[in-house]
């Protein structure tokens, strides 16, 4: 069995881009990306309260708290997309679709 194996960003980065994160929280545009009440990953239709932020390219792996990088996502499939990379969520879906 293959294991994922990344080395993680340094622990710097990682506070600095999360502490962009804590404030894009707070902004108006992250508020009307909320309020649009979809998820990113599965497009289901989402209370804004129970919408997350995730980081397209996660944050321990070198990901940037950004516009183009945040995406709201339902609890689930932040969850299941934890960190891995959008090329790495691809896989991990089509292996779900291969199992049904």
């Amino acid at each position: 069995m293959t294991e994922n194996f990344f080395i993680p960003s340094d622990e710097e980065h990682v506070q600095r881009e999360r502490a962009k994160a804590r404030e894009l929280r707070h902004s108006q545009w992250w508020k009307g990306q909320k309020g649009r009440g979809q998820c990113y990953y599965c497009k289901a239709r989402v209370a804004p309260g129970d919408l997350t932020m995730d980081h397209i390219v996660p944050v321990i792996r070198g990901g940037k708290t950004t516009k183009s990088n945040v995406v709201t996502s339902c609890k689930s499939c932040n969850d299941a997309k934890n960190h891995m990379l959008p090329v790495e969520w691809v896989a991990y879906l089509e292996s779900l679709r291969k199992r049904e």
